[in-house]
């Protein structure tokens, strides 16, 4: 097996407190069992679906030809799985691997493994370029890509065909769809989610759109850049301010909130990932969807979203976790992973399946925008925090009584001395 470590024999104390002898690439002998403890996150909507049944089958073949590597694996939903990881870690007992939303903090702390310590050569190379990058902190990558997605606009083609119009290419466009919409008495011509249950999205969707940002070019942050005023500008003054945003502030407007009305027919247009397809059909909405609007054409970028592998380096289980995976990373498994839960794949081989194959079109509009899209700055140790301010904070920015530039210039000095800290 190719990989990136030393091979030999090695020893290693299993969870079970047995020394267990190891080859390069896995157990050697028949009782010297290890257990590797995995945390993962729900990605499913109801018990049928849930990540637990996607683990349980994945781990089932796993040990069936590895009858001395067990894999323990526990499945917490969003709301608690990055905190039950943190609890794990205060408390001195990590897992060996787990499947979360950040990674740079730990990496920070140096209780990480470094992807290349883990993964064959092949598994690692065959990452998309740009979230491999996002899993790096100072040019190492820690944060290995499990699942992501883009953001595309969506639109209501009832609606549109109601009020005679066509899908939006630049912000004036959407900006005169929304006035149309809304004198058809669409109760929200665009919804503009900068509540705190997801503002940080919606936010770079728009900064991105603007040729602005969190980060600037060279890597630190830029939150109150010229292009991200200009753009919080236009918000406030022609879609807030013209009351074509609907009746919720967007400071209070949460993405779910947002998604439920667009479902009820009640929303014109509004920036989704893959999951609003499933909620929209189930409604019978007709819906459409196009590439994020720009503010002089199509924008050159769009959001990107990742979510983490990472492996501890406290139980000393490197070859093991590299083994499992390099499975888990295998064609096969993150094919089955994207579709069962319409995310996008993370490597490149099973995009270039999935972008192939008939049964993924309903995809085709997310992952075209794989290439060109841009990911939060997770490689920041200060990121999580600034996300949480940002949620705070943003909607001021475009309330009737703002100030986009000091909305976004406060934003900038907390970032600037996170960053200093780092």
């Amino acid at each position: 097996m190719q990989r990136r470590r030393m091979a030999g024999t090695i020893a290693v104390v299993s969870a079970l407190g047995m020394t267990a002898v190891l080859g390069g690439c896995g157990v050697t002998g028949g009782s010297a069992d290890v257990t590797l403890k995995l945390v993962a996150a729900d990605y499913g909507d109801s018990a049928a679906n849930s990540s637990k049944k996607y683990w349980d089958g994945l781990v089932e073949e796993y040990e069936a030809d590895h009858p001395g590597v067990k894999i323990d694996v526990s499945v917490y939903s969003w709301n608690d799985v990055d905190r039950k990881v943190r609890e794990m870690v205060a408390a001195g007992d990590p897992p060996d691997m787990a499947q979360i939303g950040a990674y740079a903090d730990y990496a920070a702390q140096n209780q990480l493994y470094k992807a290349d310590d883990l993964l064959s050569i092949p598994v690692q190379a065959d990452f998309v370029g740009q979230l491999a990058s996002a899993g790096q902190v100072k040019g190492v990558q820690y944060g290995m890509p499990f699942a992501s997605s883009t953001r595309v606009l969506f639109y209501n083609k009832t609606l549109f065909a109601k009020a005679g119009i066509t899908p939006p290419k630049t912000w004036d466009d959407l900006a005169d769809d929304a006035e149309a919409l809304k004198d058809e008495g669409v109760k929200y011509p665009y919804a503009l989610p900068l509540g705190p249950e997801e503002a940080q999205a919606e936010t770079m969707q728009w900064m991105l759109s603007g040729g602005g940002g969190y980060a600037d070019t060279v890597g630190s942050y830029g939150i109150d850049s010229p292009e991200n005023i200009d753009t919080f500008s236009w918000l406030k003054n022609e879609l807030v301010g013209k009351d074509l945003t609907g009746p919720v502030a967007p400071g209070e407007l949460n993405r779910a909130a947002a998604f439920a009305a667009f479902a009820k027919g009640e929303v014109g247009m509004l920036n989704g990932h893959p999951s609003l397809m499933k909620i929209a059909a189930k409604n019978g909405v007709e819906y459409g969807m196009v590439p994020t609007p720009g503010k002089e054409g199509t924008s050159k970028s769009t959001l990107g979203v990742a979510d983490w592998m990472t492996a501890f380096r406290k139980n000393g289980h490197r070859d093991q976790v590299g083994d499992f995976l390099d499975f888990v990373y295998s064609e096969k498994n993150v094919l089955a992973f994207s579709r069962e839960y319409d995310l996008l794949p993370v490597t490149s081989s099973a995009s270039q399946t999935m972008a192939a194959s008939g049964r993924d079109r309903h995809l085709k509009p997310f992952l075209e925008e794989l290439p060109a899209s841009e990911l939060y700055p997770v490689g920041k140790t200060s990121w999580a925090g600034i996300s949480v301010q940002v949620k705070k904070q943003i909607g001021k920015a475009v309330a009737p009584s703002g100030s986009p530039s000091g909305v976004l210039g406060h934003l900038q000095a907390v970032a600037t001395r996170a960053e200093s800290a780092e």
